[in-house]
C-alpha cells in the first residue's frame, strides 16, 4: 500500500464515521481522536474499517500508531509491506 492509498483509506473511513469532517484542515501531526472528537466506539470503528480495508490485523497494542494522520499512514504502509 502506498502512502496515498493509506491516506485515502483513512479519509474514507473517517468520513463514514463523521460525514461532515473537514479533513482538508486536519494537520498530519494532530491527534485524530481529539481533533475529530472521536469517542472510543468511533475509534474502534475506524480501526475495524482500516483493518478490513487493508486485510491486516490491528491489535490494541497498535492503537498508539494510529494517533495522528501521519502516524496512521506510516503504520498502514509498513504493516501492509510486512504482510
Amino acid at each position: 500500500m502506498t502512502p496515498q492509498e493509506a491516506r485515502e483509506l483513512i479519509n474514507r473511513s473517517i468520513l463514514r464515521i463523521i460525514p461532515d469532517a473537514d479533513l482538508a484542515t486536519l494537520d498530519d501531526a494532530a491527534d485524530l481522536r481529539r481533533s475529530l472528537e472521536l469517542d472510543s466506539l468511533d475509534f474502534l470503528g475506524l480501526v475495524e474499517m482500516l483493518s478490513s480495508g487493508t486485510g491486516v490485523r490491528i491489535d490494541e497494542v497498535d492503537y498508539p500508531e494510529l494517533a495522528s494522520m501521519g502516524s496512521s499512514v506510516g503504520f498502514l504502509v509498513d504493516r501492509t509491506k510486512a504482510s
